[in-house]
């Protein structure tokens, strides 16, 4: 079975350049004009891939992302709460360049990379890792043999790291992320997942992409 694994497309957070955590940002006419790039990129899969299921992280990001490509494909859009980012806290909603002077404690805490440290009214690097494994694990024991996923940075390396280890080259060699100590996927790459194993088939194409006017920096 092969997860093809979806960052959303650009959000007004990831515009302003915010933390965005669980707050419910939309996509921005980028993220949207993204969305569409992966409906395109649908239609160019070989003959023999059916995607037969279409998931998605209960933000609107992600759904909003994920939208249109289950209603090309003619499919349900399906939920999965434990696709949802990594609950940042008291970070959420403030912008990344403001952390470091009005929490410099808690940014130094999640930065020393302690996996246990939660950000408070948050989640730790370990929770969101465990709670983003379980999640592709579940839906990996689907009898479909093709499924898109839509999520979110944070969750989805987290739980690569977990699943095929923070060593693969594909996430040792990959730019860090602000503050997570967590590989970067640019809004809307593909990142594909094959069951059993897992086998980490390819990380971070952003080929379908091409024809997009411009993207932001991964965030």
């Amino acid at each position: 079975m092969r997860q093809y694994l979806v960052r959303h497309g650009e959000s007004v957070f990831n515009v302003e350049g915010r933390v965005q955590g669980q707050a419910d940002a939309p996509l921005s006419e980028l993220g949207r004009a993204q969305a569409q790039a992966l409906v395109s990129w649908t239609r160019t899969l070989p003959a023999d891939v059916v995607i037969e299921e279409v998931w998605s992280s209960p933000l609107a990001r992600a759904r909003d992302t994920a939208g249109p490509i289950a209603a090309a494909l003619g499919l349900p859009l399906r939920v999965e709460e434990g696709l949802r980012e990594l609950h940042a806290g008291m970070f959420e909603g403030h912008l990344w360049a403001d952390l470091e002077a009005r929490f410099p404690e808690e940014v130094a805490r999640w930065r020393s990379g302690d996996v246990a440290y939660a950000i408070p009214g948050g989640e730790s690097r370990a929770d969101l890792a465990a709670r983003g494994r379980t999640a592709l694990e579940v839906l990996a024991q689907r009898s479909v043999r093709h499924m898109i996923v839509v999520a979110h940075g944070g969750v989805l390396t987290a739980a690569l790291g977990s699943l095929v280890g923070r060593s693969h080259p594909a996430l040792a060699n990959a730019a860090e992320r602000p503050f997570t100590k967590l590989p970067a996927l640019a809004n809307a790459s593909l990142t594909l997942l094959d069951w059993p194993g897992p086998a980490l088939v390819a990380f971070n194409e952003t080929g379908h992409l091409e024809a997009s006017p411009r993207r932001s920096p991964p965030r």
